[in-house]
């Protein structure tokens, strides 16, 4: 028996609109995936996630949707609208897309990346930002974050590449016990066979990434996506022109940025400047 297909909720978003229509239209006219997939050179894989509002529709496919079904630009203009609109559970779809990521780029201006904070580190982060929070409400957040971290131990873990502000290296989380293991553990993870840490120092000045963090991740499937995140929101990009421009920036950041082995070096002069 085949599987039931996944039901849609076009009232969710103008992207879930537009996986709606098109398997409303593509089920019009007796077209399977498959034969959709002959149609529009996009495999019937990538096809089903976009019904499901699970990936983003490519430029090119709007028009040869409106082409294939006569629709007279329909699919054209749901794509505007989808294209622009913040996804309704970016931070989730972040967590699924960042699972699938074969390299993952990250610029951070004022913390460490959460993917190589130490365990108290997070603690100390969350209780800064949560004063409220009750310690158990504080410790389902640090498991949470430390269970990202479950994939740098997979049998084929991604390639990492961060880039971290002079200021994430000194504002202190914890104290300077807390601190010193974190800069530790970002000193020996600078330059190995799957991650790069990469220092950009005041003296570099001003620079289009200035106030936030950018995440740039390729998944297994070779598409690319870009998560921009600020104190509280953050927003995920995943049409090619946006995220293209948030890749530019970083690749000029890291051109200003210190190498690995140099970036090393100042890491672990910022942990000896620590106080006893």
């Amino acid at each position: 028996m085949p599987a039931r297909p996944r039901e849609l909720t076009p009232d969710r978003s103008a992207r879930h609109l537009f996986g709606a229509k098109m398997r409303a239209y593509r089920e019009r006219g007796a077209i399977s995936l498959e034969g959709l997939s002959d149609v529009v050179k996009i495999s019937r894989s990538h096809l089903s996630r976009i019904e499901t509002a699970e990936a983003m529709p490519p430029p090119s496919l709007p028009a040869m949707l409106d082409a294939a079904f006569g629709t007279d630009g329909i699919f054209e203009e749901l794509y505007r609208l989808a294209s622009k609109e913040i996804h309704p559970d970016q931070y989730k779809r972040r967590m699924e897309l960042e699972a699938r990521a074969r390299l993952i780029e990250e610029y951070a201006g004022q913390f460490v990346p959460g993917l190589v904070q130490t365990e108290e580190y997070i603690r100390a982060s969350f209780a800064a930002g949560h004063p409220k929070a009750t310690r158990d409400e504080i410790e389902e957040l640090v498991t949470a974050r430390m269970s990202r971290q479950a994939l740098l131990v997979a049998d084929s873990p991604p390639d990492l590449s961060f880039i971290l502000d002079e200021a994430a290296l000194r504002r202190g989380f914890g104290g300077p016990v807390v601190m010193r293991a974190q800069l530790a553990s970002l000193a020996e993870l600078a330059l190995t066979p799957t991650t790069l840490v990469q220092v950009l120092p005041f003296a570099a000045g001003g620079h289009a990434l200035s106030g936030g963090t950018l995440t740039l991740m390729t998944l297994d499937q070779g598409a690319r996506v870009a998560y921009e995140e600020s104190i509280w929101t953050g927003t995920l990009i995943e049409n090619m022109d946006g995220v293209t421009k948030r890749q530019r920036a970083y690749d000029r950041v890291r051109a200003c940025a210190l190498s690995p082995h140099d970036s090393a070096a100042f890491i672990r002069s910022v942990m000896e400047a620590l106080p006893t």
